[in-house]
């Protein structure tokens, strides 16, 4: 199969590509990046260097393909996520039309059934909505949970303050998913045939933040390492002085409220998908190279 990835070589799109090739296709990852060609080739894949919003560049990528993996990337200073959000799936499904491709896995998230409430997956709900629009294809939504690799952005507090939280208390409910279980999920929904839209759930561990604060601070050795509850101001005005825009500030002190409230988890756990292979104690010792490194 020629099959076409969106996602650089990202915690997702490099594992899904290895993945891929190793199974013989003929794999093409679409980066924005020039830089990333070298990397792209060493992997066996061929590159395509472009902008996601670029629909005649998309057009002309996705020609021939059997099969595709569509992606959001993370914009972090976009003042209109949700604009943001709606321009690149369109351009995905104006793309996707004219090139007639009939196979298409996207990467979704978890809360994805909710139109708003969510943080920047409001998104997201959108991109399924347009993607959904497209006539003839077979198209999966992998609805994926609260990545690990998130808590990665916490390394420096734990090792400046002694402490790791969000604006969620320690008593919150976390679904947790570890990417190379994500590349897994769409490397075989995109050689499988379908016909119409499915939805696909993805998790490898259920926690809460105590369980998290906990297991991440025997691995390195800080048993006692609290979850601390921040205020959604506080938390906002950090995520503004790190250099988000207002906008996504403001969606992700969003996304704590929904965990305070549970709303994210209502769909998923009416189709209680099976869980993955990596536990969070995996996921800790990841977490504790970088803290150690």
């Amino acid at each position: 199969m020629k099959i076409v990835i969106t996602g650089s070589i990202g915690n997702i799109s490099q594992p899904l590509a290895k993945q891929l090739i190793a199974a013989g296709h003929a794999v093409t990852v679409i980066s924005s990046n020039p830089a990333k060609v070298g990397a792209i080739e060493a992997l066996g894949a061929s590159a395509a260097i472009g902008s996601l919003e670029d629909t005649a560049f998309l057009t002309a990528t996705f020609t021939g393909a059997d099969a595709v993996y569509t992606m959001t990337p993370p914009s972090f200073t976009t003042t209109d996520f949700i604009a943001y959000a709606v321009n690149i799936a369109n351009s995905y499904a104006q793309a996707i039309t004219a090139a007639g491709v009939k196979r298409v896995v996207n990467l979704s998230s978890i809360g994805a059934h909710l139109e708003s409430g969510n943080g920047p997956i409001a998104g997201i709900h959108q991109t399924e909505k347009i993607l959904n629009a497209i006539p003839g294809i077979g198209l999966t939504h992998v609805r994926a949970p609260f990545f690990y690799y998130n808590f990665l952005n916490n390394v420096e507090m734990v090792r400046h303050m002694g402490i790791i939280g969000n604006n969620y208390p320690a008593n919150t409910r976390i679904v947790l998913v570890h990417p190379t279980e994500i590349a897994a999920t769409v490397a075989t929904a995109l050689q499988q045939p379908l016909e119409g839209v499915a939805i696909k759930y993805i998790f490898s561990d259920d926690r809460y933040a105590a369980d998290i604060a906990s297991t991440i601070g025997h691995a390195i050795g800080k048993a006692d390492l609290p979850w601390v509850a921040f205020d959604d101001e506080s938390t906002k005005k950090e995520l503004l002085n790190a250099g988000m825009s207002a906008d996504m500030a403001g969606r992700f002190v969003e996304i704590g409220q929904a965990l305070r409230n549970g709303i994210l988890w209502s769909d998923f756990d009416q189709h209680l998908p099976t869980a993955g292979k990596i536990k969070l104690e995996d996921f800790a010792q990841e977490f504790a190279a970088v803290y150690n490194g």
